[in-house]
């Protein structure tokens, strides 16, 4: 099975070039799709992995901001979306961490584009996904709650490809994305896939997940979808929710970096980075990557005790809501890729698809929070930066209390971003509290400067209360009863849900 690592077939271009060797090969892919360990074996070998994945990277076409233009009159495009579930930017090397968690990610994204300030506008993952499938605000969603449905009226991405002919298939394993949630919109199949117990005898948890599976379902049936369908007339739009980094997944060859909770935390984007190596690589050997615009993307990061607590979906600080978004073309950039500086948020990575490929919005969109980030991409590969986009606000909301089935409240807490400064609004059952920051000379956002900076700090409270206090665009949501079963399924992945 390749990888981008580890593959050997440095002279061959794809299925279409030998036809013996597709079907080799995907006699080979369906022999290891058979067991569990098939999938993950060779990945993990991490052979010389960054010296080989330059050479294949070299076989790439390269590309210019002129061909990133020309991606509009190009037929069938395929898409593929990785939701990689609490992933944190700053912990990856693709980012610049001191630790090298993503070898893999940080080699492509040199040959592709690096949204570096990237916002997602929630730290829980039904309201965060809520928003970047219909680009508005949490607020605007009304998907606020643990018992909140997405309404039908919203347009999903995948309704969208569907209707301009696309394949449309998504595999999760978080269940507050099921369909019960109303997350299936536009989706031809939608499924999570029947999960086995972790085959690998040092898989660990956070400190309150319970849960036992990992992603290898997801990448089975990923590449079992592609291997049978990949390269047919009608392009696809292929959605992977991975969730071994919010479960702290990792093995012996993962686990470098130490053993506590946030050493375990590194292991696991190193893991997971390796399982995204080995599902790029088939699509190199099968070709179908000279065809295919990939994004990836997260819903929420992950806290450790910067500021005395740990997780997600309790606070909204820049560790739990700074995330990457990393996007490779059908063609490699040169120069070191492609960096947009200026802020992009987890709300403008759909509309900047639909631009992108040429593909006309949902009409809803007209009216949505997120636009497209096409124009900074174009400056940013030209040299040239936007002082407007520069300073574009970034808006991130949590309802307190979100989980508590027996006494509703209404707590909110939203953050705004503006060029360096982030404003934190916090509401307690007793109080509310703000917190203002300068990422320019305070790096971490730790140092409170509400105080000292007044101005800044009421021109902030005053925008964001104006998007906390919005209404639903499609009204209030309709809820549903979840039974205790799911309940408990919930609460394995760690969230308190009283």
């Amino acid at each position: 099975m390749g990888s981008l690592g580890s593959s050997n077939n440095s002279s061959e271009s794809g299925r279409a070039d030998s036809g013996s060797r597709k079907r080799i090969l995907i006699g080979v892919v369906a022999v290891l799709l058979v067991t569990v360990a098939g999938v993950f074996a060779i990945g993990y070998m991490r052979r010389q992995a960054e010296q080989q994945q330059q050479q294949q990277i070299q076989l790439w076409p390269s590309g210019t901001a002129q061909d990133i233009e020309d991606l509009a009159t190009r037929e069938n495009v395929n898409v593929l979306f990785i939701l990689v579930d609490t992933l944190r930017a700053d912990r990856m090397s693709a980012y610049g961490y001191e630790r090298d968690t993503t070898p893999i990610l940080k080699n492509l994204s040199r040959v592709g584009i690096r949204f570096d300030r990237h916002l997602a506008q929630s730290s829980w993952t039904k309201a965060s996904m809520a928003s970047l499938w219909t680009s508005f605000y949490p607020t605007r969603t009304g998907v606020v709650e643990y018992d909140d449905i997405v309404p039908d009226e919203a347009k999903f991405p995948a309704e969208v490809f569907a209707e301009e002919g696309y394949r449309t298939i998504g595999l999760y394993r978080n269940g507050w994305v099921a369909p019960v949630f109303g997350f299936g919109q536009g989706f031809e199949v939608y499924k999570k896939p029947i999960m086995t117990l972790a085959s690998r005898p040092n898989q660990k948890s956070n400190p309150t997940a319970a849960h036992r599976a990992n992603d290898e379902e997801i990448v089975k049936a990923g590449l079992e979808f592609l291997r049978v369908e990949g390269d047919a007339e009608k392009p696809w739009f292929l959605y992977l929710h991975l969730m071994d980094v919010h479960e702290y997944t990792y093995d012996e060859a993962s686990a470098v970096f130490g053993s506590s909770y946030s050493d375990n935390y590194d292991s696991s984007i190193l893991w997971t980075d390796t399982t995204i190596d080995i599902f790029l690589g088939n699509l190199l050997d099968w070709g179908l990557l000279r065809n295919t615009v990939v994004v990836i993307a997260s819903d929420h990061g992950e806290a450790f005790r910067e500021r005395g607590h740990e997780g997600h979906a309790r606070f909204l600080y820049r560790e739990t809501t700074e995330t990457p978004f990393i996007m490779l073309l059908p063609f490699r950039l040169e120069n070191g890729g492609i960096v947009v500086s200026s802020r992009s948020r987890n709300i403008d990575i759909f509309p900047t698809l639909y631009d992108m490929l040429g593909i006309a919005p949902p009409i809803e969109l007209a009216e949505a929070d997120g636009i497209s980030l096409l124009p900074d991409i174009l400056a940013a590969a030209r040299g040239r930066t936007s002082p407007e986009a520069f300073r574009r606000e970034g808006f991130a909301h949590l309802q307190q209390g979100w989980g508590q089935r027996k006494r509703k409240v209404e707590r909110s807490t939203f953050s705004l971003t503006s060029g360096d400064w982030r404003y934190i609004h916090q509401q307690t059952d007793t109080k509310s509290s703000e917190e203002l920051f300068d990422a320019r000379s305070d790096p971490q956002e730790l140092k409170d400067l509400s105080a000292e900076r007044t101005e800044v700090l009421e021109s902030m409270r005053s925008r964001g209360k104006e998007l906390a206090e919005i209404d639903p665009i499609w009204g209030t949501p309709e809820t549903r009863e979840i039974n205790e079963l799911e309940l408990n399924q919930l609460r394995a992945l760690g969230y308190e849900i009283e």
